[in-house]
């Protein structure tokens, strides 16, 4: 019972302050001197900008949260049909979806990041569909790769000796055959991604330097790690209890899925 509960639990407590933090932290604003040791005011401490180091953990958890899950759902929803339509039995789509994809392959994921940064191009508007479409390669290969599974391309002949449209086969038992190929590819996705948009964070390319973002004030409160550790200790906990316990949770659902009749 306990490991069934520890990757929700873990996975919980990130969540439940990225959505209600913001609603019991009240205004994020400087409260005092810059790394003031935790008292009884401020549990603690405070953090470079001089802000109740609580309050910015409070705030920051949905602006790193839902980057992530908006840039994993953008490109889920492009890279899972792709994957379906490179699946097909036609090889000129084949080609020009995968070499079309390769081209993305060329080109370093932080580099993309720095050079339209460079560009004038940053903040979350830019940042959320550019690191989708760096995922896309990875995505949609998994996608066809589980569509051209043998037992998947048997059950896919004879839908089609049945006479079933080929947007039916597809869109219809082919993708519910990808939904455990894919949950797992986005379990261990997400910490790909979060890590990308907390790199692009750390180097000033997303997120402004006073956001409350957790990437942000972990970068901004490096130097204080042996100071104030709570301010940089906090945050990063509360992203790796992210990162593992959605990959536990999937783990587990997809095990539950395994074993129904």
């Amino acid at each position: 019972m306990v490991k069934r509960t520890f990757g929700w639990s873990l996975l919980a407590v990130p969540l439940v302050l990225a959505l209600a933090g913001p609603v019991v932290a009240g205004p994020v604003e400087s409260v005092g001197a810059p790394w003031q040791a935790p008292d009884a005011a401020y549990p603690l401490g405070t953090d470079v900008l001089g802000r109740d180091a609580l309050t910015v953990i409070l705030a920051g958890g949905f602006p790193v949260i839902g980057m992530t899950a908006a840039a994993l759902g953008l490109a889920y929803l492009i890279g899972v049909p792709l994957g379906l339509v490179a699946a097909g039995r036609r090889r000129l789509a084949d080609e020009t979806v995968m070499r079309s994809l390769d081209l993305v392959l060329a080109f370093p994921s932080l580099l993309v990041l720095m050079v339209l940064a460079a560009a004038g191009h940053r903040g979350p508007g830019v940042l959320i569909p550019v690191v989708a479409v760096l995922q896309l390669p990875a995505i949609t290969r998994v996608a066809r790769a589980a569509a051209l599974a043998p037992g998947c391309r048997a059950a896919v002949e004879a839908l089609t000796l049945q006479g079933q449209p080929w947007w039916r086969v597809r869109f219809g038992y082919v993708a519910r055959h990808l939904a455990g190929p894919v949950a797992t590819d986005a379990g261990t996705r997400l910490g790909v991604v979060l890590y990308l948009l907390a790199s692009a964070n750390f180097l000033g390319l997303g997120l402004p330097a006073d956001s409350p973002d957790w990437a942000v004030v972990i970068e901004r409160n490096s130097e204080a790690l042996y100071t104030s550790p709570a301010v940089v200790l906090v945050p990063a906990a509360l992203l790796m209890a992210l990162c593992v316990g959605t990959n536990l949770v999937t783990d587990r659902l997809l095990a539950a899925r395994r074993v129904i009749p």
